[in-house]
């Protein structure tokens, strides 16, 4: 195998632990995720960008000149990558210092939303039809929304 073959997988390698790590629910692991997962799409634009070259000074012959534009990207995404690891960092430091733990809580939408799954139910409002039809105390627009439910 050449060297760029085992520099791509050692990418690809980093994007999947990656990807692996941002599906966890600390902070933290979420974290480390993004860091690898950056670090190996990094990788990936260094072994894109061809073989190296010389600096890109004037009066060089222009085929055996680096392209520059791969390493101002990868120094860009550096810099970026930073402040999404101190957001995180400082983050994860509140969410202990107000919690105890850095975990991620469920979002109360989402929970709503497993409910109606399991209850084998549509995406729509269900519309309670038990009670009396003929009934003018609960109008739609005068009735109470209850988690799906028109009362």
């Amino acid at each position: 195998m050449t060297p760029t073959l085992i520099l791509a997988i050692a990418g690809g390698v980093l994007i999947a632990a990656g990807i692996y790590l941002l599906l966890e629910r600390s902070l933290m692991r979420i974290l480390a995720g993004v860091m690898l997962a950056g670090n190996g799409v990094n990788l990936l634009f260094l072994v894109a960008s061809g073989p190296a070259g010389l600096a890109p000074i004037v009066g060089e012959d222009p085929e055996l000149i680096a392209d520059p534009l791969p390493q101002a990207m990868v120094l860009t995404a550096i810099v970026i990558s930073l402040a999404t690891a101190a957001l995180l960092l400082a983050m994860s430091y509140r969410s202990f210092q107000l919690e105890g733990h850095d975990e991620v809580a469920d979002d109360v939408e989402d929970a709503i939303v497993r409910r109606r799954a399991e209850a084998d139910l549509s995406s729509e409002a269900y519309v309670d039809t038990s009670t009396d039809p003929n009934d003018d105390s609960d109008s739609e627009s005068g009735g109470r929304f209850d988690g799906g439910r028109v009362r």
